[in-house]
């Protein structure tokens, strides 16, 4: 029942954006680039902060008019940075934590642009690698862990940055390419060519490069560090097949196939494999 309503009810938005593009062209663009850009999901405010971020120190860093919330759990001088997915925040990191901070090291979360505390309207991996950049600037992380598409946007934060202090990365259930996401959102909301057309040019300007040169296997064949892919096979969010593109191009990746556990990959034999790749020599 609970699929058919939200079935339904992306249909009827595709209709209202397609009859708008006739109306008023302009408006349609911003609704569906709003739709497409805009969580609706993963935001919190402070007095209904998850029980695993209460027990952090909560940092909020200011920074050209952005809001970033940072979440630290202290330890010694290795830094690990995590980064989060869609319509999520730092608290989905509460069945990892306990694994790394067997570690010592000092374990730092971020919320994503317009999730969690942080500042923002719209969720891109442009201004998310942005967030990253700014953060990374601060407290200098030795290591990146990034789920979906928090995974993609390290690897682009990497490929742009370059950042020589990063040594690790291990990216969890990441999508490679950014043409199969938009197309999945002009189908699923039944887009007129019209629009797909106008949104297209929208992305193309805004990243300043074709759609479908904005893939994690492109990002990770410039990557010069260490990494770490997990996937499993019976993800239904990402194919299996866009974590096999991305190690198609590391150059130094260790590739974890699992089966059975979803699209937010936790579990405990897989924390143990993260934490031997990160610290074990």
């Amino acid at each position: 029942m609970k699929k058919t309503f939200y079935f339904l009810l992306a249909k009827s938005i595709g209709f209202y954006i397609n009859l708008m593009s006739f109306i008023a062209p302009k408006k349609a663009i911003r609704i569906a680039h709003g739709y497409f850009s805009e969580p609706r999901k993963g935001k919190f405010t402070v007095d209904k902060l998850p029980k695993t971020l209460k027990d952090a120190q909560s940092e909020t860093i200011f920074c050209e008019g952005d809001v970033i919330q940072t979440y630290i759990w202290k330890g010694n001088d290795t830094i690990i940075l995590l980064i989060h997915g869609w319509e999520s925040n730092s608290s989905r990191w509460k069945k990892m934590l306990p694994y790394l901070k067997k570690s010592g090291s000092t374990i730092i979360a971020i919320d994503g642009p317009a999730q969690g505390l942080s500042g923002g309207k719209e969720f891109t991996v442009p201004k998310y690698a942005a967030f990253i950049d700014i953060a990374a600037k601060k407290y200098q992380p030795h290591y990146i862990i990034g789920h979906s598409m928090g995974g993609q946007t390290s690897l682009y934060y990497q490929y742009k940055y370059q950042n020589p202090n990063i040594q690790k990365m291990v990216i969890l259930g990441s999508p490679s390419d950014f043409k199969i996401i938009f197309q999945n959102f002009i189908a699923l909301l039944s887009l007129n060519s019209k629009i797909e057309k106008a949104l297209e040019q929208k992305y193309i300007n805004f990243l300043n490069r074709k759609i479908e040169q904005f893939s994690s296997q492109l990002f990770a064949s410039e990557i010069n560090i260490k990494g770490l892919v997990a996937h499993d096979i019976d993800d239904a969010v990402v194919l299996f097949c866009e974590a096999k593109k991305i190690v198609s191009t590391w150059k130094d990746v260790q590739f974890i196939e699992t089966k059975g556990l979803g699209h937010k990959l936790h579990d405990d034999d897989l924390y143990r494999k993260i934490y031997a790749f990160l610290f074990e020599k």
